[in-house]
Order: C-alpha cells, then sequence, then structure tokens
C-alpha cells in the first residue's frame, strides 16, 4: 500500500478493459488504492462486505445484471462513483446519490475532476451518506421525490403531481402535468416505493393515481376503462379490474 494512500477503492465492472483502465486510473492517484475488483453483482457483494472499502467504482449495468442491486444487498456502506455507457442513467445515479457519474468512455481528466469532486466528502467519512440515499430509493417506504432530466438538467417531481405511470421496455415514462419524463427504472421497482393508498398498477404496463381518476366505467365482461383529469384512458387489465373493483367495496 502506498504510504500516501488514505482512501480505498474497489471496482465492479464485467469488463476486463474497464476494470484494467480503472485501475491504471487509481494507481495515479497517491490518495487512492485499488483494493480489488469483481465482475458480478454476487461476487460484487461478497467482496465488498468483505474488503469494506472506502469507495466503489460501479458499473450501472453488469452481464445479465444490474449494478444497482449490488448496493441493494450490501451491508457495508460505500461511497459510490457510478460508470456507465449509458447516459440515460445519469438521473438514476444522481436519484442515488452518488458522488459522481462517469460516462465511458471517460479519460484522466474527467476522472481526476471526479476523485477530486469526492474527495472531501470521503474524507469527512460521509460516505455512508450515498448508499444510505441508495437504500433509502431501493429499499422500503413510500418514496415523495423522483429526480428527471429535464433538457440540460436533473429536477425533481414530487409524487403527487404524477398523474401516472407508463412502463416502456427498460424504463418508465413519468406524466405529471403537461410534461413527461422518462426514468431508467422498471414500474415494478418504483411500484414497490410508491404509496398502495395513492397509486393503483391497473395494468402490466400502467400505473395510475387514483386521486387523477375521474371514473371508472365497465369495458366489457371483465374489464374496467379509466379516465384520468388530462383525458386520457387505460382499460386495465383482468387483475388490474379487480384490484378496481375491491375500491368500490
Amino acid at each position: 500500500m502506498n504510504a500516501a494512500a488514505s482512501i480505498t477503492a474497489f471496482i465492479v465492472d464485467d469488463e476486463p478493459l474497464a476494470r484494467s483502465r480503472l485501475r491504471e486510473l487509481i494507481k495515479d492517484v497517491p490518495w487512492l488504492e485499488c483494493v480489488g475488483e469483481a465482475a458480478t453483482e454476487r461476487a460484487a457483494v461478497a467482496a465488498i462486505d468483505e474488503v469494506q472499502p472506502d469507495l466503489v467504482f460501479l458499473d450501472v449495468q453488469l452481464a445479465g445484471q444490474s449494478g444497482l442491486d449490488v448496493l441493494a444487498r450490501v451491508k457495508h456502506i460505500p461511497a459510490v462513483i457510478f460508470t456507465t455507457a449509458y447516459d440515460q442513467f445519469a438521473v438514476t445515479a444522481f436519484e442515488l446519490g452518488a458522488l459522481d457519474y462517469l460516462l465511458k468512455p471517460f479519460g484522466r481528466e474527467r476522472f481526476g475532476r471526479a476523485v477530486e469532486r469526492a474527495r472531501p466528502t470521503l474524507e469527512r467519512q460521509l460516505g455512508s451518506a450515498s448508499t444510505a440515499r441508495a437504500r433509502e430509493v431501493l429499499g422500503q417506504g413510500p418514496m415523495v421525490r423522483l429526480f428527471v432530466r429535464e433538457a440540460e438538467k436533473i429536477v425533481p417531481v414530487g409524487i403527487g403531481s404524477i398523474e401516472r405511470l407508463q412502463a416502456c421496455d427498460d424504463y418508465v415514462i413519468i406524466h405529471a402535468g403537461k410534461k413527461s419524463f422518462a426514468v431508467s427504472l422498471t414500474l415494478t421497482e418504483l411500484e414497490g416505493r410508491l404509496d398502495p393508498q395513492l397509486f393503483l398498477r391497473v395494468h402490466r404496463s400502467h400505473m395510475v393515481n387514483l386521486e387523477y381518476v375521474v371514473s371508472i366505467a365497465p369495458y366489457d365482461g371483465s374489464r374496467f376503462e379509466v379516465t384520468l383529469r388530462s383525458g386520457t384512458t387505460i382499460v386495465a387489465s383482468r387483475q388490474g379490474s379487480r384490484l378496481l373493483r375491491g375500491l368500490q367495496n
């Protein structure tokens, strides 16, 4: 270990070249020491809990797995700098309280800015705030806001202002007022963090805020049609229709 090193770092990335590049960049930072690396979610969780690094460079997407699941499972609480080739995950990273977000491919200068920006937080031993925030988002209890990208900014959207959520492949479109925002989370992930007294999943791809429901009317023999304040109509699935029928009891 370099005598000058004071902060330990761990790398989680499924690409060997990416891990090698990060090792080289970390080696050039006198106060930073790489203490390990992992390529899978399972290996990362075990190693982070064993090595207990101060800082983790975490790829958002691992092969067939999610780097975000690492944060949900670890017992040790490190600070986090996300690394990914997909810029749509920036909103997720900020929502999870990451110290920074490195978009691949990044160079020595961008890496240097990220670690120097993170250094004061790390040296004050406040790295736990990062993963604590992640656990707040990924764990239990209703969320009160979401962070979304609007033009070049990342802004909060109050949960109460959301009329509906619509699943589209591996992201969700948030409909709030006259605006729509895409976030890199699944509808199932969001469903687990939204107040069930306020939001109801009426279809595999649709969740509605009950405060915005204008009417619920029969659509056919087994399904209901939901009309929202905006005029949007959604035909509920059979399971969703059973849940809607339960609201009338």
